[in-house]
Order: C-alpha cells, then sequence, then structure tokens
C-alpha cells in the first residue's frame, strides 16, 4: 500500500525549495498578535480544512474567518488551521484569517479567544518562525516524520517564542523521540497528541490513542495534556471518546463539513463522563502492543457458543482471551436452555478469563438476564449480536460491551458511532475472499468470525491479519453444536500460536 505521508513530506520539500519556509505568502515581520495559552483546561479544538488525501473535497469553498467565527462561537477551546496545500488545499493565508477572526471574536464579545494551531508537516525550525509571524499560538510537530535531534531543535525553537508544541506521537519509535525530548526541555512546553488515523494508509482505529496514553504517561508524567486527533464524525463517537479521559480532542472533517453539527460535537464530548465501558476499552487498549505498519501479532482468540464448562476451562487453558454463552432461547447454543447456566456459573468464577454475554434480543427474558448479569458482573461484558445500534438505549451503552454486524456497511456504522471494537461476523471472510471490500474500509478488520475452521484459519489470518478471532462451528462436529472438539481447538489454536498450557 502506498505510504501517503511520504509523498506528502517529499512535496513539501519540494515546494520549500522553490518558494521558500513562507510559501511565497506576504507574512508580517514581526507578529502582530499576544501568543495565546493553546489547551491549558480540557475542551475541543475544531479544524479548518478544506480536503484531505482520504476524502478529498471536504468543503472546498470554506471561508476560514468565517469558519473560525463558528468555532469560537460553537466552544471551541482552540481552532486548528491546515495550511498543508497539496492535499489538503490549506495556506498560510487561511492561518492569517484564522488569527483576525478569533482576535474579533475577542474584541467584540469581551471572552477569551481561542488559541491557535497551525497544523501541518513541519520540518524545521525555519517554519516554526514562520507559524510564530503568522500569528499560531501553538504547532504540530509530528514525531513520525522529525529525526530526535531535529524534532528537539523545532521544540525547543517554539519554547523560545512562548507558543506550544503539539507533539504527535503514535508508534514505539515515536515515544522514544518524546523521551529524548522530555530529558531535554521543560515537558509543560508541550502537548501530546495521538492520532487515531495512520498517516501511511490512512486507517482509523480509535483505540489507537487509548493504547498510547499510559506509556506517554509513564514518559511525561501524570499531568501531562492528551489529545485525541481524528476520526470522530458524531455526537455518540466525540462522546465516547470524552469518556475515555482525553484533555481534548480534535475534530477537522465533521466540523468544517457540518456547521450544524459543531456546537453538539464540542457539547457531546465535554459533558462526557468515565463509565464501565469507557474504563473496560481503556484498559484493553493499554494490554495491545504497539504494531508498526508492517509487524504482526497472534490475534487474541474468542472461544464461543460455549454450553459445557469443560469446554471452557479448556479453550481457557489453551490460551483463549474471551469465552463466549449465548442468551437466546431459539439457539441451540444457547445457556439458557436444559439448565446448562446453572451448571456453568460456579465453574466460569474459577476461570481468570474475559467472559461475554452474547444477546440477540434485548426485550427477551435471556436478553434481560444476560444484561443483569454484566451489571453484577458474572460476565464481563454484553455482545449485542446483530442488534442495530439505534437499538440498544445510552444506558446500556455504559456497560461494557461490543457490537456484532453481518455486513460491511453496519461494520462503518458502528465504528463511526464510537464504537471502540466491533466483530464482523460473515461466513464471506473465511471463502473465497477475493471480492471482500476491505480495502473500502476506513476502520480496517480488527475482529472477525464466521466460518474460521483449522483448515482456513491461517488464509484469514495472513489476508486480514485480525486482532481477534471468533470462533465456534468451526471446532465442533457435525451433530454435536455446542460441544467442542478438543482436536479441532488444539490444532487450530497450534496454527494461530495462541496454544499453551495454563
Amino acid at each position: 500500500m502506498r505510504d501517503i505521508l511520504s509523498q506528502i513530506v517529499e512535496k513539501r520539500r519540494n515546494d520549500i525549495a522553490r518558494l521558500g519556509y513562507d510559501f511565497s505568502v506576504s507574512l508580517p515581520k514581526k507578529r502582530n498578535r499576544p501568543v495565546r495559552p493553546f489547551l491549558e483546561s480540557r475542551g475541543v479544538i475544531l479544524e479548518v480544512k478544506r480536503a484531505s488525501p482520504s476524502k478529498g473535497d471536504i468543503s472546498p469553498d470554506l471561508d476560514p474567518a468565517k469558519t473560525a467565527l463558528s468555532y469560537a462561537e460553537s466552544g471551541a477551546r482552540a481552532i486548528s488551521c491546515l495550511t498543508e496545500k497539496n492535499y489538503f488545499k490549506g495556506s498560510l493565508d487561511d492561518l492569517l484569517c484564522v488569527c483576525r477572526a478569533v482576535d474579533d471574536f475577542a474584541d467584540a464579545t469581551g471572552g477569551t479567544a481561542p488559541a491557535v494551531l497551525r497544523k501541518d508537516f513541519l520540518l524545521s525550525a525555519e517554519e516554526v518562525d514562520v507559524s510564530y509571524r503568522a500569528g499560531a499560538d501553538a504547532v504540530l510537530l509530528i514525531a513520525r516524520i522529525l529525526p530526535e535531534q531535529k524534532l528537539l531543535e523545532m521544540a525547543q525553537e517554539v519554547a523560545r517564542l512562548g507558543m506550544t508544541a503539539l507533539i504527535e506521537v503514535r508508534t514505539e519509535e515515536d515515544l522514544e523521540k518524546l523521551g529524548f525530548l522530555s530529558s531535554r526541555m521543560d515537558a509543560g512546553k508541550i502537548v501530546c497528541g495521538v492520532n487515531s488515523r495512520d498517516l501511511a494508509t490512512f486507517r482509523i482505529d480509535l483505540l489507537r490513542p487509548s493504547m498510547m496514553t499510559g506509556r506517554i504517561r509513564k514518559i511525561m508524567g501524570d499531568d501531562v495534556r492528551i489529545i485525541f486527533e481524528s476520526g470522530v464524525t458524531s455526537y455518540e463517537c466525540a462522546s465516547s471518546v470524552g469518556a475515555m479521559g482525553f484533555s481534548g480532542l480534535l475534530l477537522g472533517e465533521a466540523a468544517a463539513k457540518n456547521p450544524s453539527l459543531r456546537k453538539g460535537l464540542v457539547d457531546s464530548f465535554m459533558a462526557a463522563v468515565p463509565t464501565r465501558n469507557s474504563a473496560f476499552w481503556k484498559a484493553y487498549a493499554e494490554s495491545l502492543p504497539l504494531l508498526g505498519q508492517d509487524e504482526k501479532t497472534v490475534p487474541k482468540v474468542k472461544v464461543c457458543g460455549l454450553t459445557r464448562i469443560e469446554d471452557a476451562v479448556l479453550a481457557h487453558k489453551m490460551g483463549a482471551s474471551f469465552l463466549g454463552f449465548v442468551f437466546a432461547g431459539p439457539f441451540e447454543r444457547s445457556i439458557t436452555r436444559e439448565n446448562r447456566l446453572s451448571a456453568l456459573i460456579p465453574g466460569l468464577k474459577a476461570l481468570d478469563v474475559k467472559k461475554v454475554a452474547v444477546v440477540t434480543d434485548l426485550d427477551s427474558e435471556e436478553g434481560k438476564l444476560a444484561v443483569q448479569l454484566v451489571k453484577d458482573g458474572v460476565f464481563t461484558l454484553l455482545q449485542f449480536h446483530k442488534i442495530p445500534y439505534e437499538k440498544v438505549g445510552a444506558d446500556l451503552r455504559t456497560l461494557p460491551h461490543y457490537f456484532a454486524t453481518d455486513s460491511l456497511a453496519g461494520y462503518e456504522k458502528l465504528v463511526s458511532k464510537g464504537e471502540m471494537r466491533v466483530l464482523l461476523d460473515s461466513k464471506r471472510l473465511a471463502a473465497d475472499a477475493d471480492g471482500t471490500p476491505t480495502e473500502n474500509t476506513v476502520y480496517g478488520l480488527s475482529w472477525i468470525a464466521g466460518g474460521i475452521n483449522p483448515e482456513n484459519v491461517l488464509y484469514i489470518m495472513d489476508r486480514f491479519s485480525p486482532e481477534l478471532i471468533d470462533l465456534s462451528g468451526g471446532i465442533e462436529d457435525e451433530g454435536f453444536v455446542g460441544i467442542k472438539n478438543e482436536d479441532k481447538m488444539r490444532s487450530l489454536m497450534m496454527k494461530v500460536g495462541a496454544v499453551h498450557e495454563r
């Protein structure tokens, strides 16, 4: 897959060689506005953005001054202005307009103007000086594209000028650079950002920022400000991110394209509070390895449709991270049949593994029972299996949960609503999947299920590099629904590389 980030940087170097650091824009010789504090308290950063490499034109006729005024009126704590011209269609002229607009807003209202962030792919200290003269209060420095000594030089210049450096990190190498910075300058001059979008592929993973937060705090201390960047397009997603405890949220496309959503997006993030669901996904995220673009790891395994304690114990012993139990009377694998539940619960309490209650109908007695067992902590989380998002109330979504869907469109919709992980359950994945439109999803396929067995699991892993695979009928014998075959389970686990005797 082409590396979009490298293309952006290469074109930028060529443009600077041809046009200079100011890109032939007429800038004041000296800064003519005070430097304003950047994100000293929790808040939302709304972005002046015309286009992107992944979406093309977003708001090509955007007026930067009017947009900045709208953002300020919507409660934005800061305004990000994209000045990259080739892929985002921005310019330093936009930055000058935004700075004037927020100052006019402060003069007219007597309030505090939002700080202004220059968001670009800056490569040198000279570009920091240009940003300062243009009026920026903060600049984005992307660790991934800067050698550590250059990053330090630029961050120190930012601090010398009284601005704030937003250091974007996403990989282990980036964290090493952040450690290099923090040992050599005042950490209070740095705000950290984690982009949910991989700038090489432009794929989004909503859990990536949470994977980084604990690691960042070990380097920078507990007081570090961490911003969730990109990928939020709905009120529900803004609320979901807000519940994860970030200091800030940077919103681009949704705010630039949809003026009517701006205030609601800000309010949704600001009103969010931690929940059991956010706590679960924070802990899960911090347990994941920070893989590079081409790195692969052993996927987690969920064994689902369990009906017997001996199969549950065996799956746990072989390395399954999740055990799934169906709460749906019509299904043969339901543990609400034949007194299976009462026989299972005593043994399950002894297993240190995540226990999933799978529900298909929240209005059924089985569905209500599953919800109660998660509330009581007997089961870890709920799987809303092929239940529409709109059918699950906000109160239920505060419980640890994820959704399962059988369509790519459903998958996309659920992630856009802020669901940190969604299970795509489709037998198409296990078949000859040449036509499976995985390249069309901006999110990638992290959790997958559907007909996975010892014969096709290596193909599944090679094609999709899943974070989790969900097993059920593929490790059963025909005619023995709900009874797992030990040899098939062990064979599959050996191929996955997850098997180990606990």
